[in-house]
């Protein structure tokens, strides 16, 4: 069971955002490689491959609450390559993050718009 739900995690992984798990993989393996593995089966393996809403509203959700938290610029910013990577368009992602301004507050809609920003600029060069 624990191997499927790992391998479901890493099929979805692979196609949302391959680049951003190596790296969180291998910043965790000396210290805690359990928790990229946890990452890999219970975010993606099960939350992730739920039916009920598409990868596109997935990542938009993950967006709004990674702003309204204020404190996970680098999921942030993983989360928002990966809203790119399934289908959204930089328009909704500016939209849902500035829908934040009214719920969390503008220093955190001001924080995700800074965290987009970088994440559009590294992906233009």
């Amino acid at each position: 069971m624990e191997k499927k739900r790992f391998q479901k995690g890493i099929e979805h992984l692979e196609k949302q955002n391959p680049e951003n798990y190596k790296k969180l993989k291998e910043n965790l393996e000396d210290i805690a490689p359990d928790l990229a593995r946890y990452v890999a089966e219970f975010a993606y393996g099960d939350i992730y491959t739920r039916p009920g809403l598409d990868a596109k509203s997935r990542e938009m959700a993950t967006i709004a609450a990674l702003t309204a938290l204020g404190n996970a610029p680098l999921q942030l910013q993983s989360h928002i390559e990966g809203a790119l990577n399934a289908g959204c368009t930089r328009d909704e992602i500016v939209e849902v993050i500035m829908q934040m301004a009214v719920y969390a507050g503008f220093p955190a809609a001001i924080n995700g718009m800074t965290n987009a920003k970088e994440v559009f600029s590294r992906l233009d060069k």
